[in-house]
């Protein structure tokens, strides 16, 4: 399953901007693992009601702060299975890249062949993306760090 809803620029979608605000702090109030909500479409005076755990709602606050801010969403399962292509494009690199540098020598990314393809677990790539930025933050306070001791902060 995936779904992916993104606005083009021209589209006069109006999504609340305090709309994310409100249900968090309703969230606030009333921590439970499930919510009975009730959603009244235009014009219709008959409510729907449904129950939703808690973790949905807060995916759908997520999904309202960044429409509201013009940011595509999308939404993959975490046992996707990714093509080299749609990795790459997660991770922001070329799909070469990706195949020389990311999976192969080092095996940094588990994947499976299917026939001559390969396959990349979204939930691995999630894994390689933390330890990536962990890394890069490392990196990023070492340089820092000697810069200071350098007297190179002017």
């Amino acid at each position: 399953m995936t779904a992916r809803f993104d606005r083009a620029p021209d589209e006069s979608v109006n999504v609340s901007r305090d709309a994310p605000t409100a249900l968090a702090e309703f969230l606030v109030r009333h921590p439970a693992p499930t919510t009975r909500l009730q959603l009244v479409a235009d014009g219709e005076t008959e409510p729907t009601s449904i129950t939703v755990p808690a973790e949905a709602l807060k995916l759908f606050i997520e999904i309202l702060d960044h429409l509201s801010n013009g940011v595509g969403v999308s939404i993959v399962p975490a046992n996707a299975e990714l093509t080299t292509q749609q990795a790459a494009d997660m991770l922001g690199v070329s799909r070469p890249y990706l195949i020389d540098r990311i999976l192969q020598p080092e095996g940094l990314i588990p994947f499976k062949t299917v026939g001559r393809h390969r396959r990349i677990r979204f939930s691995d790539l999630n894994v390689y993306r933390r330890q990536d930025e962990i890394r890069r933050k490392e990196a990023a306070d070492e340089l820092t760090k000697i810069a200071l001791e350098l007297g190179l902060n002017d």
